[in-house]
């Protein structure tokens, strides 16, 4: 793209102040902030007012979960069902580490955080060792994709392969990278991070699918012979992967795709939860859940909304294919964007200054038929870090990784040195 082909692309945005600082810039400033107009979609910007009044929710009503004790009863029948197709080459895994470490106190990807107390453990380490369980006992290499972003790409590549990917069969890692989507002021003005550079950020965890397609790694799978894809978050370092139970009951019940769900510790805990919404599963975040909601029952008196989601999910890739066709929702999110002032000079605003805009996972879940929300224990599956310390921390995680010992036979693994 040339500089008045840009200008005219962006013109039809009214974004042209994206080349304000066009002259200042060197030969290869200039080309690159060409390339990102090029690449960049302007057409998700909307005005602060659009914001406000878009994805409003339908009638919610529950979504029964398939419970311990159902699960402990079939486990064995579930669990033959997973290992087979695992072995026929029909299930992938994708690991979503496009983030950072910023909240943990960290400049590196997020994944490259070492949780360890007296020897070194890091994020990345703990999950390919969890995905390595499965891979031994059903003797077969599992491909495992990893989503990384622009920020974090090269050094998440360097990382594994320094450590050579953890024990993890090279030849069956593939990396991509997620989408980035810019963000803007609150009338839809596109912010400048630099002066040759847009500000962006990834454009959801419910872009991972696109973005594995754009870069052609979905096709291969599909050629593969890849039928099932259990896509995961970074954050979780007790979460199962490709777990040979979940993907049988999964594909026993016939179920579109499946939701790996704890029970909720307390009403207000910040986990979305499984249900229906106008029929068709769905995921009502935590801040959404209204009083009545809350108070719901079910016929064993129980909450009606009890099962937070933790972002482990396992999709059958023919309706991924048929949800890429569509235009998922569109969030928008009120953050706050690093950001050239009227000067020029870059500045780190101490509060919220514009939007972000983001595609969901429960939007895809939405799309489909049918979901089964299936039940593991936060025990042993749900270690999530947000935070350096305090509530879903690197210090609870640390202690659910130590607990969990003691509610597993596994007694002598040392992958947190305690």
């Amino acid at each position: 793209m040339n500089y008045q082909e840009a200008l005219a692309k962006l013109k039809s945005y009214g974004q042209e102040h994206v080349l304000m600082y066009y002259n200042e810039l060197t030969k290869e400033q200039q080309e690159a902030l060409l390339t990102q107009i090029d690449e960049t979609d302007f057409s998700i910007l909307v005005s602060g007012r659009e914001a406000a009044t878009e994805n409003k929710k339908g009638v919610i009503t529950p979504l029964t979960a398939m419970q311990l004790p159902e699960i402990e009863a079939k486990k064995e029948e579930f669990r033959a069902c997973g290992l087979q197709v695992i072995r026929e080459g029909k299930v992938g895994a994708v690991l979503l580490a496009g983030g950072m470490g910023t909240r943990l106190g960290s400049d590196d990807p997020k994944g490259m955080y070492d949780i360890g107390i007296t020897k070194k453990v890091y994020i990345f380490q703990r999950l390919i060792e969890n995905l390595m369980d499965v891979v031994r006992v059903a003797e077969s290499w599992i491909p495992l994709y990893i989503m990384t972003s622009e920020k974090n790409h090269e050094a998440t590549c360097q990382f594994l392969y320094d450590h050579d990917y953890f024990g993890y069969n090279s030849d069956y890692v593939t990396f991509f990278k997620q989408e980035m989507a810019p963000a803007s002021d609150y009338n839809g003005k596109v912010y400048m991070e630099e002066k040759g550079r847009i500000a962006t950020s990834p454009n959801g965890n419910g872009g991972w699918y696109s973005s594995m397609y754009k870069w052609g790694i979905a096709q291969k799978a599909i050629a593969d012979g890849v039928e099932w894809l259990n896509v995961f978050s970074v954050d979780n370092v007790l979460q199962r992967i490709a777990d040979p139970c979940f993907i049988g009951a999964v594909l026993t019940a016939g179920c579109s795709v499946g939701a790996k769900v704890v029970k909720k510790c307390a009403p207000d805990e910040k986990v979305g939860v499984m249900c229906l919404e106008d029929g068709r599963p769905s995921i009502i975040e935590y801040y959404e859940l209204t009083e009545e909601l809350a108070a719901a029952k079910d016929e064993n008196g129980d909450p009606a909304y009890y099962f937070g989601v933790i972002l482990n999910y396992l999709f059958r890739v023919s309706d991924l294919e048929t949800i890429r066709e569509k235009k998922l929702p569109l969030h928008v999110v009120e953050k706050k964007i690093t950001c050239l002032d009227e000067n020029g000079e870059q500045v780190k605003p101490e509060k919220p200054n514009g939007y972000k805009y983001e595609q969901l996972v429960l939007d895809m879940i939405h799309e489909l038929d049918s979901c089964l929300p299936f039940e593991v224990d936060r025990r042993k599956e749900f270690a999530p870090i947000k935070n350096k310390t305090g509530v879903d921390s690197v210090e609870t995680a640390r202690e659910l990784c130590k607990d969990c010992l003691l509610y597993t036979s596994d007694a002598a693994d040392d992958r947190i040195s305690v």
